[in-house]
């Protein structure tokens, strides 16, 4: 059983460092002209794409002066440092200096290339400098399904990403904080069974007996009512997976990619996928409306949580058996932090709770 009573933290422990893994940087369609800041466990990135169409990314500091590559413009297949008009390829190399005879290209005048991977229409980033990169991004399901109509925004939240991914597969606090769009406290409540099962590189909780969501969304989705599959899954390093299944026809996968700008800030890379009855054309400007009011909704409560916590200066937690995911998210960020990658072949913690939704 998860313990109940309470438990104190310092605010470093609610924002484990998990540098060697995948994180997007931007979108893909969000490099136009000029290049793109990013950020990523507070190393500072610039993203590119050249004339040829490629994406690079590099360190975001010319090797000069110091100066952000950001605040430069791109040339060809290169970025052009805004200060004194050094130019670097994708691979680092510097490939023009105005004014110096000769070849520009030494290796002291090298910037430094962040690995990564362009896919599904987003750019993905090694952001540890000490660790070769190794496996692959994560894969959103259905994005380029075209039986689902899929919609993505990337939005700033505040919080660690371990607040924003709690925050995102909690579901006690949805009927609310979100009272009436999602879940309404209103609506009796029904016993249901919530089994929870932590692997060596993600945790889930399936729940059974529930029924359809009260609020608009759910009535939205399905009409006429009855109970749903619902199973909540968290995937190393940041990854939220929240899946509905209503019926044999409406399907609903709402994903979060999590990439940690700071301890205190996290860019939330939302990709939503719905199959229904309902026409694409129609379910679209239905649900993004309805997805960024409750997105609203946990931004402010996680700035009032980011704002208590450094007010105290520590965190004190008193969990029940129903903050059903948490604590297993934590332990295997924790892990992964210290680069323990967990064993694969063993079988999965798992443990059965009751809640009433």
């Amino acid at each position: 059983m998860e313990q109940t009573g309470a438990s104190h933290r310092s605010l470093d422990a609610l924002a484990p460092k998990v540098t060697a893994a995948w994180y997007i940087a931007c979108r893909v369609d969000a490099l136009g002209a000029g290049p793109v800041r990013s950020m990523v466990h507070g190393r500072p990135m610039v993203v590119f794409r050249g004339a040829g169409g490629d994406v690079s990314v590099l360190v975001d500091r010319c090797p000069h002066r110091n100066v952000p590559l950001s605040f430069g413009r791109v040339v060809g297949d290169t970025i052009q440092c805004g200060y004194h008009g050094w130019r670097f390829d994708g691979e680092g190399t510097c490939t023009h200096v105005p004014g110096l005879p000769g070849d520009a290209g030494h290796p002291a005048r090298r910037a430094t290339v962040v690995p990564s991977v362009v896919q599904q229409g987003f750019v993905w980033v090694w952001p540890d400098a000490d660790v070769a990169p190794h496996g692959t991004p994560f894969r959103f399901r259905h994005l380029d399904d075209p039986a689902y109509t899929t919609v993505c925004r990337s939005l700033p939240s505040p919080g660690s990403v371990f607040m924003v991914v709690e925050n995102a597969l909690d579901v006690p606090h949805t009927a609310f904080l979100h009272g009436g769009l999602f879940r309404d406290d209103t609506a009796q409540r029904r016993e249901v069974t919530c089994h929870i099962r932590r692997f060596h590189d993600r945790a889930e909780c399936a729940f059974v007996g529930e029924r359809r969501p009260s609020g608009i969304a759910g009535r939205l989705l399905s009409p006429s009512g009855g109970d749903i599959s619902h199973v909540d899954r968290f995937h190393l390093p940041s990854i939220t997976e929240v899946e509905y299944r209503l019926g044999d026809e409406n399907h609903v996968l709402l994903n979060g990619a999590c990439t940690p700008v700071d301890d205190t800030t996290t860019i939330v890379h939302a990709v939503v996928s719905i199959r229904s009855r309902l026409p694409g054309w129609l379910v679209r400007p239905i649900v993004q409306p309805l997805a960024l009011r409750i997105f609203a909704q946990d931004v402010e409560v996680l700035r009032l949580q980011v704002d208590t916590l450094q007010a105290f200066g520590d965190a004190t937690f008193v969990s029940t058996d129903i903050d059903v995911l948490g604590t297993h998210i934590l332990r295997l960020m924790h892990r992964a932090a210290r680069g323990d990658a967990g064993d694969p072949e063993a079988p999965p913690f798992e443990r059965t709770t009751t809640m009433l939704v």
